[in-house]
């Protein structure tokens, strides 16, 4: 087993070092990202005007039917050809959908002179193709946020000056000053300066990391308090955070296409629908009974009950601080049968604290606690916060320190009374030897630092980024209750750490150690599997929620995961996320009677117009009926009966 040992070092500024500044203005990735129009939005548009133009001439104007028809067989014509001839390509390629039939249906209505309820479907085709594309371009929008997180500039230093260069001016071996709480350029190493780092965005570690002369640093850090001066390792294009980048878009150009709940149930009642009415022309010998069949048969409750309750459900996703990005995935969230949880802030709490204090034989728990506390207040390490935390939960009081020092590479020490008190790592210790070597307990999971009193071994004090109160419950009720087959926890941390957290939530299956590269590659292989999701909380996640079946963000840690994931829990809660699923799962119960009921009372229609007994205007006012019940039961979902949560999660 492995543990961290941070170096306890003194905040030290580089001689050369400015007063800090904000970080340099970004590039091109900084303005904005103008979209174009695609041609459904401007089919849409025209839909939209043209029906609006034709009502007010009918009914502002009183002017006649023939009048007042140019708006619409201006959107037929302009608006309805171009997806007629999209949907051929389609039907050419043996793709046979709901939208075919509304395609059907436009020039049944051009035939019949049904204007009004052709140009209708027109705007229903092309609005929610535009709205599908929109969020298609989900991934663009993170890879410019991306883009945009990372500095445009590096600050080199050259003769004791400073001077800004472009990134891709960097070499191997320059020296480069990261001001106080900039972003790191490019992966190096200190050369100069001591102080502290958060890597989270990138490595998933929950902690601070001390970063003192010969530590290594990432791009993409966010630096502390401290000016470092680091020497670039890598080429920027080599570096950490280009290659989640390039990861980032090979997951999404990768991701698979998910078949809707329309696409499913359209492709056979589309296919019925025109056979239907092929089978009533032929017995009646009369085109009318086709074109009568095509009315009915437009299918108003898959194009517009399963959007309304997909809105609903996003509404009452929205009022239980759940945003989602991805309305599709509200279709796909309760047949997944694999779960993967990453660890850090997902799983944990994402910040450590004081587990354990293990004490010498001769030593006593609140005497050892109290010394370190005295001592730590003093002290800006990672670890500091969560022993002065530990001493204030158990009233612990604060005494007098003296001479106090923290020198590289030996801790942090001082005088307590007559005895000198030093908090320091394990490799220290051992370095050193004698006695206080041989009495230090065996390493284990996670963080830990040693507490020597007169060079003597007094205490280890261990630290663990403690799972959530409702981990185990959650992860324990995802198989009763949601019909999940496998739970995994994959994790960049290292072995020890993830295992126990793995034992304590009672997950059995652990991915350790595993680079942004490799979870994408693992959430891919499992994704072809079975329908999966991935929560999820920092940048190093992002391309693993775009391989998954559903992704989702855990927390508002990064606005980079946000956008990558499907759905966002704002609330650190796994309990929200125990919600979603019953969201999603109530949404596409209620989608599923509109959109069946409503197609099973128009295969009633479809027969009576197929046997003449239902003429094209009849029809398309049954079709209007049917069409107000499925939407009305589909507003359903926008109200819950009952509460979204499981019992005890």
């Amino acid at each position: 087993m492995s543990n961290i040992d941070l170096d306890y070092a003194q905040d030290a500024s580089p001689n050369h070092a400015p007063s800090p500044r904000t970080p340099a203005s970004h590039s091109g990735a900084d303005r904005p990202n103008k979209q174009k129009w695609s041609k459904e939005t401007y089919i849409a548009v025209l839909a939209v005007l043209g029906i609006s133009a034709h009502l007010i001439a009918r009914f502002g104007f009183h002017a006649t039917t023939a009048q007042c028809s140019f708006p619409l067989i201006l959107v037929l014509t302009i608006g309805g050809a171009p997806l007629l001839f999209d949907l051929l390509r389609r039907m050419l390629r043996r793709e046979f959908g709901s939208d075919l039939l509304a395609g059907l249906s436009i020039a049944a209505s051009a035939v019949l002179g049904e204007y009004l309820a052709g140009s209708i479907v027109v705007l229903m085709l092309s609005g929610g193709t535009a709205l599908e594309l929109y969020a298609t371009k989900r991934a663009s929008a993170v890879l410019a946020a991306l883009a945009k997180r990372m500095p445009s500039t590096a600050h080199k230093l050259i003769d004791s000056r400073i001077v800004d260069i472009g990134l891709a001016e960097v070499g191997i071996g320059d020296q480069l000053v990261v001001f106080p709480h900039e972003i790191c350029p490019v992966d190096g190493a200190v050369v100069e300066g001591r102080g502290t780092m958060d890597e989270s965005y990138l490595t998933g570690e929950p902690f601070l990391i001390a970063k003192v002369p010969g530590a290594e640093v990432l791009s993409g850090a966010v630096n502390g308090e401290t000016a470092l001066t680091v020497s670039a390792t890598k080429l920027p294009t080599d570096s950490r955070y280009s290659k989640i980048m390039r990861v980032m878009q090979e997951a999404e150009a990768n991701r698979p296409r998910m078949r809707r709940i329309a696409d499913r149930l359209g492709a056979w009642y589309t296919a019925l629908g025109v056979g239907v009415g092929l089978v009533g022309w032929m017995i009646g010998h009369d085109p009318t009974r086709f074109l009568a069949v095509l009315v009915i048969a437009t299918p108003c409750p898959l194009l517009l009950a399963i959007p309304v309750a997909i809105i609903g459900a996003i509404s009452v996703a929205a009022s239980r601080g759940i945003i989602v990005k991805d309305p599709a995935m509200l279709e796909r969230i309760s047949s997944c049968k694999t779960v993967i949880f990453d660890k850090t802030g997902t799983l944990t709490y994402g910040k450590p604290s004081l587990t354990d204090i293990l004490c010498a034989p001769n030593m006593d728990r609140k005497d050892v606690l109290q010394m370190a506390v005295s001592l730590e207040q003093y002290s800006k390490h990672p670890l500091a916060g969560s022993v002065l935390e530990a001493a204030r939960l158990e009233n612990i009081e604060l005494i007098p320190v003296s001479q106090i020092s923290e020198k590289p590479g030996q801790g942090l020490g001082g005088s307590i009374g007559a005895r000198f008190v030093q908090i320091t790592g394990r490799k220290a210790v051992l370095a050193q030897g004698g006695a206080a070597a041989s009495q230090l307990p065996t390493a284990a999971a996670g963080m830990e630092c040693i507490l020597l009193v007169d060079g003597k071994y007094a205490a280890t004090f261990r630290f663990h980024d403690a799972p959530r109160k409702e981990s185990g419950a959650f992860i324990g009720h995802l198989g009763p209750h949601h019909q999940v087959q496998k739970v995994m926890l994959l994790s960049g941390d290292r072995e020890a750490e993830v295992r126990y957290l793995a034992s304590a939530v009672g997950i059995t299956e652990v991915l350790f150690g595993k680079s942004p590269e490799e979870k994408v590659n693992i959430v891919r292989a499992e994704a072809k599997k079975a329908p999966t999701m991935f929560l999820g909380d920092g940048i190093n996640d992002a391309p693993a929620m775009q391989a998954a079946t559903v992704g989702i963000a855990f927390g508002q840690n990064s606005d980079i995961t946000a956008e990558a994931a499907d759905a966002v829990v704002l609330e650190t809660s796994l309990g929200k996320v125990d919600e979603l699923i019953h969201i999603g799962r109530r949404m596409r119960a209620i989608a599923l009677q509109c959109a069946i009921g409503g197609m099973a009372l128009s295969v009633i229609g479809m027969a009576m117009a197929a046997a003449g007994w239902l003429p094209p205007v009849a029809g398309a006012i049954a079709q209007e009926v049917i069409d107000l019940a499925a939407v009305l039961n589909a507003l359903r979902v926008a109200f819950p009966t009952k509460d979204l949560r499981d019992a005890g999660v």
